[in-house]
């Protein structure tokens, strides 16, 4: 680790005097930094949780929009509603986060990455965001992170209904509509939500086909039940879907229709009052059926030569997960199973299926002991493609006085070859192995009455790195263009947080992170990430009315390994705010970019040619909600 590095880049976070986007709720529970439910303050890992108030609050359009304001991420979009989205965590490639919904993976085992562009915000309850390495606890992909998505359940035993309306810039039209209750022991719970906007041209071009506006709509569903058998036992259903139709531009009138799905059934039991069991089975979908030109490029998910392409990816789940309450501390062993199924079909001749399927066994500890916390995970996975792979991970904590804490944390990760990298014809190697990382961090964190603050130092080293650079093989016919696995990166970074309360009814928050994101070899900074990045919140109250602004912002980056195709850094400001018209109903109005701001986050290639990805002028979005209260 360069030293020289590290405390030029806590040198530069201090001298930016910003603090975190969320305030630290002492009472606030985290699951995903263990697997298991956890007092936030106890916690080692880098988390970030934004429940369900925090979104209203925001009035955001998309979870990209909310993603992009936190500690670490950094995200891209080729265009608007509807449109490929990419999220970064701390540096890492956009397949080095793990994306759970209600515990269920729901990627896109072809590409590798997550559809969030399909995942409403009306159907979220809370996300989790946990930065470094986690394959010790989730498995494969787990590099950069994990995102988990928690969708709407509001367990009452007496009926709750919520609704909202919005009409927005770019004709955007949303609506709302849950109802959860109980009936004796069955608990229950529905939320329906839409979305319909002309949006704009995903390419910022003025001539042709390609300067029309590429419209979105989506239609989304979310339910649970939950069947109490007895005290401590509890069986339970759950159901998401997401239906999105998008149109992107390709000098034709093309579109895309895709549906992410995901259902389960679990069984909690506690068993003794140490034992405590969950099973769960479940299966995680993304279908997607584009309609393009053809296009020769097989990195592209439209790549086919009839002009249709259909990729769909079933991912069967089973976890059965043992907690066990120790005289010191809490043991948990688990037993994962991940079945992948992929079906493919470029043209009306050719249809590719491919199979992997992924065993695992894990063990952690975690206890908190006095001023001391000790987190410690080891885990065994066996692939039929890849072979076996263990990883583990060690965190420490010691809280100095009660406002005072140190961690300091090391974990191992990897990442398995996606099936495109795999298999795909023409272009696939399965001899290709997983990229491999091993990440050091250590923070610090101030808990306060009226102010809070964190920073974390971290180094994550990538080998292994599977890259599109290889030359023409007897199995990849894209000279210069196939995957392979090549190079090693380094990832060195400081990420600030912070929360301070001016007045009761003022807060001052915000981030920064500074980060080296690097090919080892070249010294090139990786495609699309930026050295710096952050957000500034400023939140008032009065009264009934309560208003904000956000500015947030990243350095330059590139759209090319090269670091020849810049993007140059930009600031954005926005304004929230919401007023009470009764304890049950609420106005929400939303200012995005109101100067105004052209700003590039992608470019569709790297010649002279390319032209950028749109993104979004200055917008408004209003908004009516109604949430009923007891």
């Amino acid at each position: 680790m360069n030293k020289k590095i590290i405390a030029g880049l806590i040198s530069l976070a201090f001298h930016h005097n910003i603090s975190a986007t969320e305030s630290i709720n002492l009472n606030e529970v985290v699951v995903t930094a263990t697997r298991t439910s956890q007092a936030r303050e106890n916690v080692i890992g880098d988390v970030t949780i934004i429940d369900r108030q925090e979104i209203e609050r925001m009035g955001a359009g998309s979870i990209t929009d909310i993603l992009r304001m936190q500690p670490g991420v950094q995200v891209s979009a080729n265009g608007g509603a509807g449109t490929a989205s990419n999220v970064y965590l701390r540096g890492t490639n956009d397949q080095h986060v793990v994306v759970l919904v209600d515990g269920l993976r729901i990627n896109s085992a072809t590409l590798g990455t997550t559809s969030f562009e399909n995942i409403p915000l009306g159907q979220i309850e809370s996300i989790e965001i946990l930065r470094g390495p986690a394959s010790s606890l989730y498995g494969a992909d787990a590099i950069g992170g994990v995102i988990q998505i928690f969708t709407r359940k509001n367990i009452s035993d007496k009926p709750v209904v919520s609704a909202a309306a919005g009409l927005g810039s770019f004709n955007t039209k949303t609506a709302e509509f849950g109802i959860s209750g109980a009936v004796s022991a069955l608990k229950y719970g529905v939320n329906v939500s839409s979305m319909d906007t002309e949006s704009f041209s995903a390419k910022r071009i003025r001539i042709g086909k390609d300067a029309d506006d590429d419209s979105y709509r989506n239609l989304s569903t979310s339910a649970f039940l939950e069947l109490a058998l007895a005290q401590g036992h509890t069986w339970g259903l759950q159901f998401f879907e997401s239906k999105g139709h998008a149109e992107f531009d390709n000098n034709y009138e093309n579109f895309g229709e895709q549906t992410l799905q995901s259902y389960a059934f679990t069984s909690k039991n506690q068993f003794t009052d140490i034992w405590h069991s969950t099973f769960k089975l479940g299966m995680g979908v993304d279908d997607s059926d584009s309609h393009a030109r053809p296009n020769t490029n097989p990195a592209s998910s439209s790549y086919n030569p009839t002009g249709i392409s259909k990729f769909r990816t079933e991912q069967l789940q089973l976890t059965w997960q043992h907690d066990f309450q120790l005289p010191i501390g809490a043991l948990t062993l688990a037993y994962d199973r991940l079945e992948q199924d992929v079906d493919s079909q470029s043209n009306v001749k050719t249809r590719v299926k491919e199979q992997r399927n992924n065993d695992s066994f894990l063990a952690s500890y975690f206890a908190n002991l006095d001023k001391h916390t000790l987190q410690l995970s080891l885990r065994e996975d066996h692939n039929t493609q890849f072979g076996n792979y263990t990883t583990g991970g060690a965190g420490y904590g010691y809280r100095i006085s009660p406002e005072w804490r140190i961690t300091a944390s090391y974990g191992k990760a990897f990442k398995a070859p996606t099936f495109n990298q795999l298999y795909f014809p023409n272009f696939g190697d399965p001899t290709l192995t997983p990229e491999k990382s091993d990440n050091v961090e250590a923070g610090v964190k101030y808990t306060g009455q009226h102010f809070n603050a964190g920073i974390t130092i971290f180094e994550n080293k990538i080998r292994n790195l599977i890259a599109n650079a290889g030359p023409a093989t007897a199995g990849c016919t894209f000279g210069g263009f196939c995957p392979i696995n090549v190079g090693k990166v380094e990832i060195l970074g400081t990420t600030i947080d912070g929360n301070w309360s001016l007045t009761d009814n003022l807060v001052l928050s915000g981030n920064l992170t500074v980060q080296s994101p690097r090919d080892e070899e070249s010294d090139q900074l990786l495609i699309r990430r930026g050295n710096r990045y952050g957000t500034v919140n400023l939140m008032h109250t009065c009264g009934n009315l309560q208003w904000g602004s956000e500015v947030t912002g990243a350095s330059t980056r590139y759209n090319d390994a090269n670091n020849t195709k810049a993007m140059r850094g930009y600031m954005l400001v926005n304004f929230t705010a919401n007023y009470k018209l009764s304890p049950e109903w609420k106005l929400e109005a939303r200012a995005n970019n109101v100067f105004d701001k052209n700003y590039i986050l992608a470019y569709t290639g790297n010649s002279a040619t390319a032209v950028p990805y749109n993104t979004a002028g200055s917008n408004l979005f209003v908004g009516l909600r109604y949430n009923m209260k007891h």
